[in-house]
């Protein structure tokens, strides 16, 4: 049997096998946050697929968070039946679920009924990449150093770890590379974070990179959908917007496994805490290799689920060896269109 599909366990949360849909937001719940049934077919499909762990789409955990109007939300009593009818969704076909938590902070919410942050100090302190000295200026006890800069996340970790019932693990996303124009995240300084956070005793690391706001295509690297990029905009600035994206398209090629390097220089610091590492996985071999190695213990897939919900199931039925996701990117687009997440590898709706 193939190493993919040996169980693995975090914290009591026992899953069937070593691949995890990785979170990505879906457009799918109500224009109040609310979980719909588009939102729980989704992940019953999925778990009907065999994927073993599935992170759920990003959840706001407060209206001001909130980065799209069809965005999933996880602030108010009233949201409490839909997740959980989300998460039997799930467990009625032997999956697990892991709801993702987070706050938007600064980017601009004029279009989702959210508030921007009241002044500097809040952007710096809210921002989802509260981590990085590209974004966080400050000189106080939240930031100028290392140590500062993390406190937020620490502070974080440790008020929701007090609360969790013993044993349901607690997961983190990490940054291993802003790709912004000056320095940021790097991998160096994501080892010293993962560090910290194998201090502080989280259940697992998923090591991703890119910014959604500066960088978003070394998040999802392949092509850039340029054409459908263009469309977006007025005739007039679109030879320009052209020109930089056929520039930047050298720098996001596609590559397996794009941040296996980065997880290759975390594991050491992280002891027994699981790492899954996220981006560009499409052929089994590859895959196989990477956990047989001990470079990663889960692989985090998004894409390639995307296009094909029953992906590992296929897998184990030895009906594939390999992703047939072209790394088009127009799932991408499809989210930054406010329509529902699904492949677009054949043109998205005019």
């Amino acid at each position: 049997m193939s190493i993919l599909f040996t169980p693995f366990k975090l914290g009591n949360l026992q899953l069937r096998n070593r691949f995890v849909f990785s979170a990505c937001e879906d457009n799918l719940a109500s224009e109040d946050g609310a979980v719909t049934e588009s939102t729980l077919k989704k992940n019953a499909t999925l778990a009907r697929g065999e994927v073993g762990l599935i992170i759920s789409s990003h959840m706001a955990v407060h209206p001001s968070g909130r980065t799209r109007i069809h965005q999933t939300g996880i602030y108010a009593d009233n949201m409490i039946a839909g997740l959980k009818a989300l998460a039997r969704s799930v467990h009625e076909h032997e999956g697990k679920i892991i709801f993702q938590l987070g706050h938007s902070g600064a980017p601009d919410k004029s279009n989702t009924g959210g508030q921007k942050p009241a002044d500097s100090y809040a952007v710096n302190s809210m921002n989802e990449d509260n981590l990085s000295p590209y974004f966080n200026h400050r000189e106080d006890s939240w930031g100028g150093c290392e140590e500062n800069r993390f406190r937020l996340l620490k502070e974080i970790i440790l008020a929701v770890k007090n609360v969790l019932p013993a044993g349901m693990p607690l997961l983190v996303k990490l940054n291993s590379n802003d790709y912004t124009r000056t320095q940021g995240i790097t991998p160096s300084l994501a080892v010293d974070y993962a560090k910290r956070l194998a201090d502080i005793k989280i259940d697992g690391l998923e090591i991703s990179c890119g910014t959604t706001a500066l960088s978003p295509w070394h998040v999802c690297r392949g092509d850039i959908p340029i054409q459908e990029i263009l469309a977006m905009y007025d005739p007039p600035a679109r030879p320009q917007i052209e020109t930089a994206l056929k520039k930047m398209q050298e720098a996001v090629r596609f590559a397996e496994g794009y941040n296996l390097e980065a997880t290759q220089m975390i594991r050491p610091v992280m002891g027994e805490i699981p790492l899954f590492a996220v981006g560009g996985w499409r052929n089994v071999s590859s895959m196989e290799n990477a956990v047989q190695s001990g470079y990663t213990d889960l692989i985090s897939m998004c894409r390639p689920l995307i296009r094909e919900p029953r992906l590992v199931r296929r897998i184990r039925e030895g009906k594939t060896s390999a992703s047939s996701c072209t790394n088009c990117n127009k799932c991408y687009m499809s989210v930054r269109k406010g329509i529902p997440l699904r492949c677009y590898s054949k043109g998205l709706p005019q």
